[in-house]
């Protein structure tokens, strides 16, 4: 390990990003603890980086402010007594970002529930204080032990970088409309940030890498609208999501207490689990002393879906609905979607 001001003890790499890497640490106050070292970007004039380290010492002190239980804390900002770098030392957060587990797959939408939930009373918590995190996606977000999920890494992204932020780290797909129009955020653009990474968790990173890139989109309006959709996500979901994506940030659902109010409807939504290997899909849930299970295959150039309900233990399977022989894909998804509305 190295030495640092106040004590601070540097370990083992946990990731890195765009502006840094995030290490774990040991304060002799805080105890375990995450590091972000920020160091100059590669090409960055040497002028430009002193102001910037200036810049990021400043605002590291600011965001000491930001206490709330959703947000991750800031406890002390220094600069390395060893080299050329300033090192954000912050709360640890166990488990990690949300990155790894968006990559793998969908999740369940009970735990994007929770998590939209937890990161809307943290959003709030910042907007109240006149802060705004400019940078919301699946890596920010982070879950303690407990599995309280957090705001990370918010507050020393400025307008000033944005966009070409924004760029080389392929997150142009969460900036609002007006962001690309006047270079400036606001905590509308934080709710669309927001409204965008719920709909990247809730159909996981091969199904939207494998829809038309929201850069390429956005900019012409109406982005919205032109979202495809996994059947099982609820009529309700998609109206949250389509509100928080408005183009127009008056018209936009951006407060997070109306927001809150939209999930605290569908709380008690099914849940179902989701599964795909790239041609067969498969959704599951128990109900009682059942097991639910919707299967959606190939059959040629067509597809055949069936939905039926297996015995845990004792009992017979029935079948719930089908798509009674070969459809195309858009039969066979809308049939499948208005199954699953039955079952809400």
């Amino acid at each position: 390990m190295t030495g640092l001001v106040s004590a601070l003890q540097i370990g083992r790499k946990l990731g890195s990003g765009h502006f840094g890497e995030v290490n774990l640490g040991e304060d002799p106050v805080h105890g375990p603890v995450a590091v972000k070292i920020y160091r100059a970007l590669p090409n960055e004039d040497p002028a430009k980086w002193e102001a910037r380290k200036a810049a990021l010492l400043q605002e590291g002190i600011n965001l000491r402010r930001a206490k709330h239980r959703h947000v991750v804390q800031v406890h002390h900002i220094v600069s390395s007594q060893t080299d050329d770098a300033v090192h954000l030392v912050m709360e640890l957060c166990e488990q990690g970002s949300l990155q790894d587990r968006y990559e793998a797959g969908p999740l369940p939408t009970r735990d994007v529930h929770a998590i939209a939930t937890d990161i809307c009373h943290g959003l709030g918590a910042l907007h109240d204080r006149e802060m705004l995190h400019r940078d919301i996606k699946p890596g920010n977000l982070l879950m303690d032990g407990n599995g309280v999920a957090k705001l990370g890494d918010f507050g020393l992204v400025t307008d000033d970088i944005i966009l070409g932020y924004a760029d080389i780290a392929g997150y142009f797909d969460h900036l609002a409309p007006e962001v690309f129009e006047t270079g400036q955020t606001s905590s509308r653009s934080d709710f669309w940030a927001l409204g965008m990474t719920l709909y990247r968790l809730l159909h996981g990173d091969a199904w939207y890498r494998s829809s038309p890139a929201p850069r390429y989109l956005v900019r012409d309006l109406g982005y919205a609208n032109r979202l495809a959709w996994l059947p099982h996500i609820s009529s309700r979901w998609r109206r949250l999501i389509r509100a928080m994506l408005n183009d127009d940030p008056h018209d936009r659902l951006a407060a997070h207490g109306k927001v809150l109010d939209s999930l605290a409807a569908m709380a008690g939504d099914i849940c179902w689990a989701y599964e795909s290997d790239g041609t067969t899909s498969k959704w599951r849930r128990n109900a009682k002393d059942r097991l639910i299970e919707v299967t959606l295959e190939p059959a040629g150039m067509k597809w055949v879906w069936a939905a039926v309900s297996h015995p845990v233990a004792k009992g017979v399977k029935r079948i719930l609905e089908t798509s009674k022989g070969a459809v195309n894909k858009t039969t066979a998804d809308r049939g499948i979607r208005a199954f699953f509305e039955s079952c809400l």
